[in-house]
């Protein structure tokens, strides 16, 4: 079955960053997952424009840049300045008063356009974004920390929006709390990845490459 696992770096080792982009890269991941907070739309702080920078030049694998942060358009430019044509930039409409311009300045980029849609977001409030968005991430967490009990009413969200995707040309992807029943059950319906955190990927009691090898070994 084909689906997608990307790493959500702020789960990484800082310390040894290097070593993480290059034992995750030789391990298999797909995709480096970045979130950007600003504590303030979040109220965390977590992975700084300056260590998304540092992983673009450290991979040629895509990155995944997940922007928690109050009014991205007034920033957009400090974070597309600094990726590749392909990687992804997500926003949360509801931190944005004009989400369509953002996403605009994403496309204009050369880059995959993606909104984030909170626990407490319904599908119905950013229906017009799907036309417009590549991919969707959908936050099965409150976002904001690492570690949080997986919020059952998403799987509600998720099906809705995979009855959708066909029509509008999005693909959904999975973030927060994700253990290895959830890509059980949601990769055959067609989410297409899957964001691995501590649930999975850094618990360490495995290698990397272990780990990604026995995901994709999943009996489904």
């Amino acid at each position: 079955m084909n689906f997608e696992l990307l790493a959500s770096m702020m789960c990484a080792d800082y310390g040894h960053l290097e070593r993480e982009v290059i034992a995750l890269e030789q391990g298999g991941i797909d995709s480096f997952h970045i979130d950007i907070m600003d504590g303030r739309y979040v109220p965390n702080f977590a992975m700084s424009l300056n260590d998304m920078r540092y992983i673009a030049k450290a991979t040629k694998k895509p990155l995944d840049v997940h922007l928690m942060i109050e009014h991205p358009n007034n920033r957009i430019h400090l974070f597309l300045d600094h990726l590749r044509k392909g990687d992804t930039v997500y926003i949360h409409p509801e931190a944005e008063y004009h989400p369509s311009t953002t996403l605009k300045s994403i496309i204009d980029a050369g880059m995959i356009p993606g909104i984030a849609i909170n626990p407490g977001t319904s599908v119905e409030t950013v229906m017009e974004m799907l036309r417009i968005v590549d991919k969707v991430l959908v936050m099965s967490v409150n976002p904001g920390n690492a570690g949080q009990m997986y919020l059952p009413y998403v799987g509600e969200k998720i099906t809705k929006l995979l009855s959708m995707k066909e029509d509008m040309g999005f693909e959904i992807y999975w973030d927060g709390a994700c253990s290895a029943d959830k890509i059980i059950d949601f990769a055959p319906k067609g989410v297409k990845g899957f964001v691995l955190g501590t649930t999975l990927l850094f618990e360490k009691t495995k290698t990397y490459g272990e780990t990604l090898e026995n995901i994709r070994l999943l009996k489904f």
